[in-house]
């Protein structure tokens, strides 16, 4: 379990910490830095796939995703920090490529200039597992030895991505596993091509995809264990009077809709509102039968009714028995539903810096 994530100088999380619960709820207005806490959690995930360079790039690499507020104090580095309910924290320090590195012209890529692991906190030598320098690093095995790694590393990537052999290093590949075991939701496609609208082949499918393409087969895959009743609940509180319909008109092919009051047939997928598909979407997302260590949802209320958010909430309190949950939205009706069982994050902004108070806080 995740208890502490802490972020420095990433736009303008200049410096926040959060202690997470079971499910953590961060709200806040519009431009307070929600989708920063958001992207900073993709960053860790990515920098344990070896992507953190090309994720960067997506947002304008490493010079756009750094703090621009004071510099005085010295060279700006972006730190990401997370502990974990075992003990182990993780810590990746990333900046910009030197000014004098005139032979490279990819000044977009970010250059790691510390990464640790260690064991408890505050991090000593002696609880130390990993402790990177640029290229170089010296690593603990699983005899206790300390190994040095010279000028081997990809000083774009985390260690994670790098160093991958679990009998010698145990720590090290459990926190990649850890980080990659993270499950991301934000944006699931319902236009009117989306493959979520129309009849689809499938296969028995535990997790549903980050767009929702594999929604129909997913939903077929819980009605086949006999798992169904808590989507087809939900439905029916967040569309009154409508009920969950799936169709597989031949071998290997599934479509999803909803059967409407006062209609003699069930509207199908390409028929559904983007409200429809996208809290169908949320409902298989909460209720995956292989479920995530994290599990993160980025404003799961856009495009829904306040009933419909309403809906969501008893799938939420289930997934938090399985995962655990991080959910950002603008609904601090949201984190008032949810009760006792979230702990309730609310952001503002000061002189350009996100600040973090606990609660809801104001309606935005």
């Amino acid at each position: 379990m995740l208890e502490r994530i802490e972020v420095e100088h990433y736009r303008s999380l200049q410096q926040v910490a959060i202690d997470l619960g079971a499910v953590t709820v961060v709200t806040g207005r519009n431009g307070t830095g929600k989708s920063n806490l958001y992207n900073a959690l993709r960053l860790l995930e990515a920098g344990a796939r070896g992507t953190l360079s090309a994720t960067l790039l997506a947002e304008g690499g490493m010079p756009s995703a750094l703090w621009a507020g004071d510099k005085s104090g010295g060279p700006v580095r972006m730190r990401l920090r997370v502990r974990f309910d075992d003990g182990l924290s993780y810590e990746l320090v990333a900046g910009l490529v030197p000014k004098w590195t005139d032979a490279t012209p990819f000044v977009l890529d970010p250059e790691i200039k510390e990464e640790y692991l260690y064991l408890g906190a505050p991090r000593r030598p002696s609880t130390t597992i990993v402790d990177r320098g640029g290229q170089s690093a010296t690593l603990t095995n699983d005899r206790g030895d300390r190994q040095l790694l010279i000028a081997q590393l990809d000083p774009a990537e985390s260690i994670l991505s790098q160093v991958a052999d679990p009998a010698t290093y145990p720590e090290l590949d459990l926190v990649r596993r850890r980080l990659l075991g993270w499950r991301f939701y934000h944006h699931f496609d319902t236009t009117p091509a989306a493959p979520a609208r129309h009849l689809q082949p499938g296969v028995r499918t535990n997790t549903l995809a980050p767009d929702g393409h594999n929604l129909a087969a997913m939903l077929s895959t819980l009605n086949e264990r006999g798992d169904i009743a808590p989507v087809a609940d939900a439905v029916s509180a967040a569309f009154p009077g409508y009920a969950l319909f799936l169709d597989s008109p031949g071998p290997g092919r599934f479509g999803v809709g909803l059967v409407a009051p006062g209609l003699t047939r069930p509207l199908t997928g390409s028929e559904l509102s983007d409200g429809q598909l996208r809290f169908l979407c949320l409902a298989a997302a909460l209720l995956s039968s292989r479920p995530p260590e994290l599990l993160v949802l980025n404003e799961p209320e856009t495009s829904l009714h306040p009933g419909a958010v309403a809906a969501l909430v008893p799938l939420i309190r289930w997934a938090a028995t399985q995962s655990q949950v991080w959910i950002t939205t603008h609904s601090t009706k949201l984190a008032t539903q949810l009760g006792a069982t979230a702990t309730a994050i609310h952001l503002q902004l000061d002189d350009g810096a996100t600040t973090v108070s606990t609660g809801p806080g104001p309606k935005p």
